[in-house]
């Protein structure tokens, strides 16, 4: 029997693997709080958790949180495994989604917080992990399949 949507399930345990296996290497050699300059002012590794979702929007309502990303990863488990063969691109971005959601919703149940330590000081930006990333490319895959998908007889430029 041959696995369908194959490159949906690659994807989310490739994520889901190196997130689990990333944080896991932050808490063991960080305190909280620790930074390891890598590009001094510009990317440092700093070990803070965070109780809400990106950028810390829902700050404290981790029991919500924890209980989407399950409904998430449920919804893309039930899409790649009784929908249609997807794209390459959809595979991919699906799967994506899914080791991310899986990877925070983890955190979330078991340490009741998500493990962030990506940390891109030159532009100010929120300190992630991860899944956030595996998220944020799965969507940019998703709309590469979108794109890819329009009928060329609806599109306005040639």
């Amino acid at each position: 029997m041959r696995l369908k949507n194959r490159f949906f399930w690659i994807a989310a345990f490739i994520a889901f693997f190196l997130d689990q296996l990333t944080k896991y290497w932050v808490m063991q050699t960080f305190s909280l709080g620790q930074t390891l300059p890598l590009i001094p002012g510009i990317f440092h590794f700093t070990y803070v958790t965070n109780t809400g979702a990106a950028f810390s929007l829902l700050s404290g309502k981790v029991e919500w949180l924890r209980w989407l990303s399950l409904g998430v990863s449920l919804v893309l488990i039930a899409i790649a495994a009784f929908g249609p063969i997807l794209s390459l691109w959809d595979q991919l971005g699906y799967g994506l989604i899914l080791g991310g959601a899986i990877g925070n919703g983890i955190d979330r149940f078991v340490l009741g917080y998500v493990v962030d330590f990506l940390d891109f000081r030159l532009i100010n930006f929120a300190v992630f992990n991860m899944a956030d990333s595996f998220i944020t490319i799965g969507i940019v895959c998703l709309l590469i399949a979108s794109v890819q998908n329009t009928p060329t007889g609806s599109r306005r430029w040639r």
